[in-house]
Formats: C-alpha cells, sequence, structure tokens
C-alpha cells in the first residue's frame, strides 16, 4: 500500500534540495543559470542544452556556447530572466561576476528560501493526501480492514512528519549559510 512513498518523498526532498542550491547567489555556481531559458533554434530551451557552463573562480562563471551564433541570444535570455547578473560578452564566451551580497540582499535569499520551503511541505502534504486517498479507496473497496488501514495511516504520517522535518532541517542550514558573512 505504502510501498513507493519514500521514493515519492525523496524526489520531494530531493527537489527541494536542488532548488536550494540555486540559491547560492554570492558564489558562483553554475546552477544559478544552467536551467535559464534561451530563444535558440526557433525553440525555447535551458542554457545547459546549448552551453558549457563552468566556473573560473569563487565569483565568475563562464559560459560557452556549443555554437558561437547563439551567444547573443544566451545574453538576452540571461537578461530577461531576471536574475539581477549581467553577463559581459567577449565574442568567444559570456562571464558573469556575481557581486558579494548586500544584508538587504541576503534577507531577501532568506525570503526567497522560505518560500521554496513551503512549497516544499505543500508537495510532501500532497503526497500524503495522495496515498490517503489509497488507503480510503482500499478500505472502501474492502481489501483492507479498519485495523490496517489505520496502521497505514499511522505509518503514513509518520513518515509524512520526517519528510517534513528533513525540508525544515534543510531550510535552517541554508538560512545560516545565507546570513554568513
Amino acid at each position: 500500500m505504502l510501498s513507493n512513498l519514500q521514493q515519492e518523498l525523496l524526489k520531494a526532498t530531493s527537489h527541494m534540495k536542488s532548488e536550494l542550491a540555486k540559491l547560492q547567489a554570492w558564489r558562483a555556481n553554475p546552477a544559478i543559470v544552467e536551467d535559464v531559458y534561451v530563444m535558440a533554434y526557433g525553440s525555447l530551451g535551458p542554457l545547459k542544452n546549448i552551453a558549457a557552463v563552468s566556473i573560473m573562480d569563487a565569483s565568475t562563471i563562464v559560459i560557452q556556447p556549443w555554437d558561437k551564433t547563439l551567444i547573443k541570444d544566451i545574453e538576452k535570455g540571461i537578461s530577461d530572466a531576471k536574475i539581477g547578473l549581467n553577463p559581459s560578452n567577449n565574442g568567444e564566451t559570456l562571464m558573469i561576476k556575481i557581486p558579494p551580497l548586500t544584508e538587504e540582499r541576503r534577507r531577501d535569499l532568506v525570503k526567497i528560501a522560505s518560500r521554496l520551503g513551503e512549497e516544499g511541505k505543500v508537495g510532501i502534504r500532497n503526497i500524503r493526501q495522495d496515498f490517503k486517498k489509497k488507503i480510503d479507496k482500499a478500505k472502501a473497496d474492502k481489501e483492507i480492514s479498519e485495523d490496517e488501514a489505520k496502521g497505514y495511516e499511522a505509518n503514513l504520517q509518520k513518515d509524512i512528519d520526517k519528510g517534513i522535518k528533513d525540508i525544515e532541517e534543510m531550510l535552517k542550514v541554508k538560512e545560516v549559510e545565507i546570513m554568513k558573512v
């Protein structure tokens, strides 16, 4: 009944971890830009599909398009993404200098992280709702007894609580990391 619950929870927490990793706006990190959508060859796609994104040093991201004719499109895509970064174009590559964080920007990042945390918790709660419906349906169809249903529900709630606790822990760690000067 709850066979793939752990798999679903792991997916949700992994997604949360990857979203929080993108909030490293004070340090160069390819995750900041690799999912930016760029118009290339007449269709919209993520930057990572048309260019190599790497790190030169702690505060510089280098984007090397596989097709040099796309460099202007990539530059426009990054500007349109409104992530607060301005690439400099040398004709071959794009370089993005990551500015140092101000106190105000740190607070904004903490708010963004909190919002992401809430979205993660909602995702976990949706998983609970889906599995609760499965349990209720099995109980209504007489596939499981009332006692078995209560047991499944208790196990479900225990796993959901652990998933939410994991997200809260990730969030605490991220907030400390963001506010550290």
